[in-house]
């Protein structure tokens, strides 16, 4: 077997033929039955197929971190995904929303910090973006980090037209740290790991 030499896909779109979309569901997301066929790394073309596409674009999240007193803030909320969840469908996350129509990532971020957590930030630090499910969603996931004071940041925030009820809640870093690694769940969602790992390596250029 040959050693590839970089990390370039051998496939780009152009090896996709979608010979029908159709929208099977439209609600709060939608659901696209694709029929379609791409090309085989062995040479030609897969046979016809049909996938489901959970439609669901793009979302922002964003950690709130304290670096004068190295505290985290996570929102704490019912997530019907986590039902048989063995700790519950209450579940910590980043603050979250999905991004609406003509609006930034930047925008997306403010809006919900000032949603679910009732803060402003001045600037907003850049983590990664990713596909959380590429095999079932078109989701895009993009995570921001933003520094506030904490110090009486807990509370309950949430649009009762859109049946949130959250409570936002403070913990020191390392306490998450530790958590993230524990086999008990605490902290169980991706993009929460990822902004708390990439918090463990660049804390030190976000303050004290």
């Amino acid at each position: 077997m040959s050693e590839s030499k970089d990390f370039k896909p051998q496939f780009t779109r152009g090896a996709v033929d979608v010979i029908s979309r159709k929208a099977g569901y439209a609600g709060f997301f939608q659901i696209h039955k694709l029929r379609l066929r791409h090309r085989l790394f062995r040479g030609g073309w897969s046979g016809e197929m049909e996938r489901e596409l959970f439609v669901r674009g793009h979302a922002v999240g964003v950690l709130l971190y304290d670096p004068e007193r190295q505290l985290v803030a996570l929102t704490e909320q019912f997530r019907v995904g986590a039902l048989e969840r063995e700790a519950g469908p209450w579940c910590l996350e980043v603050v979250a929303g999905m991004v609406e129509e003509g609006e930034s990532l930047e925008d997306v971020a403010h809006r919900e910090l000032q949603e679910e957590a009732g803060l402003q930030v001045d600037s907003l630090h850049f983590i990664r973006s990713y596909l959380p499910s590429p095999g079932g969603t078109n989701e895009r996931m993009h995570l921001f980090c933003a520094c506030a004071d904490l110090s009486d940041a807990e509370g309950y925030f949430g649009l009762l037209d859109e049946h949130e009820d959250i409570r936002l809640r403070v913990f020191p870093l390392d306490m998450l740290l530790d958590a993230m690694v524990s086999d008990d769940g605490i902290v169980d969602n991706a993009a929460s790991i990822i902004s708390l790992q990439w918090l463990q390596l660049n804390r030190s250029r976000l303050g004290v």
